[in-house]
């Protein structure tokens, strides 16, 4: 199939439908008609002979088909960018829309208040940022970046360690004045203890200890499960049971009594936070700075 500039149209045109998730979205970014999107997808469909899109009036995303193209296909076209960027000596200039998917808690705690002096720092940046526990497709999702709690699972995505944040056991003073206070790891199976849901594996996180190089599994239960880390914060401060957090967002709660951590003598339990995004030789300069920030908001 030769290369003419009216494949490289329609290919454009079905990446501004996936990263803008609707074909309105994408004839407002690319200056078309809705209609005239839908006519370009048609012919790219016509020339590659499948169908890459399922439409209909609530929705639209991509078939099996049109995902293998489209990670394909994405990637080189903005590389195709990168290049023109390169070529014209501006390969440090941060600018263009950045499509980011990041931890809900990660951002509510830390990149939020911050998103203000980002977008004054880089004026011609357009930041669309998904706050999502799910991790998904970062290639199908038009996703730059990635940033989330947990180890990355295995893939072609580049993975940058960003932080590692202790594992903390902690409970109200209601609680422990109720229940009593365990005092080593083990005491936790007599104890109701709040479950968080691993979205990876759709079960619930396994509690461990860990100090010098030794590890304890407990087997905990409790009748709540929850999803949202501040929704088990809420509740662990309401007294409805032990829980395990980040150190990095309940140092305050901490300070003020109002959150007792149970076994400081198990200190080595870490959970890290990543960077992520799609292989490529060179990263955007904006993908490249958006993750040099998130370093520089949590030092």
């Amino acid at each position: 199939m030769a290369m003419d500039g009216r494949l490289l149209a329609g290919i454009s045109v079905l990446v501004a439908v996936v990263e803008g998730g609707s074909f309105a979205r994408a004839a407002e970014a690319l200056g078309l008609s809705p209609s005239g999107v839908s006519r370009a997808i048609a012919r790219l469909e016509a020339r590659v002979g499948v169908r890459l899109l399922d439409r209909t009036t609530r929705s639209t995303r991509l078939t099996d088909e049109g995902r293998r193209f489209y990670e394909q296909v994405g990637p080189l076209l903005a590389g195709m960018e990168e290049a023109a960027i390169q070529a014209s000596g501006t390969s440090n200039t941060v600018r263009g829309r950045l499509r980011v998917m990041v931890d809900p808690f990660f951002s509510r705690l830390l990149l939020a208040p911050r998103l203000a002096e980002l977008l004054d720092r880089y004026p011609d940046l357009e930041l669309e940022l998904l706050t999502r526990d799910e991790f998904g497709d970062l290639v199908a999702s038009g996703v730059d970046v990635a940033i989330r709690f947990g180890f990355p699972p295995a893939s072609s995505l580049v993975s940058r360690r960003l932080l590692e944040t202790r594992i903390l056991t902690v409970a109200a003073p209601a609680y422990l004045e109720r229940y009593g206070r365990p005092k080593t790891p083990a005491d936790l199976t007599r104890h109701a203890c709040i479950q968080f849901l691993d979205p990876l594996t759709g079960r619930p996180f396994a509690w461990e200890f860990r100090r010098r190089g030794k590890t304890v599994p407990v087997e905990t239960r409790g009748p709540l499960l929850v999803t949202d880390v501040g929704t088990m914060l809420g509740a662990c401060l309401a007294g409805a049971g032990v829980a395990q957090v980040m150190a990095l967002g309940v140092q305050d709660l901490l300070k003020q009594g109002r959150l007792l951590e149970l076994f400081p003598d198990w200190p080595d339990e870490t959970f890290p936070l990543y960077a992520l995004y799609p292989s490529r030789h060179h990263p955007a300069a904006k993908v490249r700075t958006f993750i040099d920030f998130c370093l520089e908001t949590i030092r």
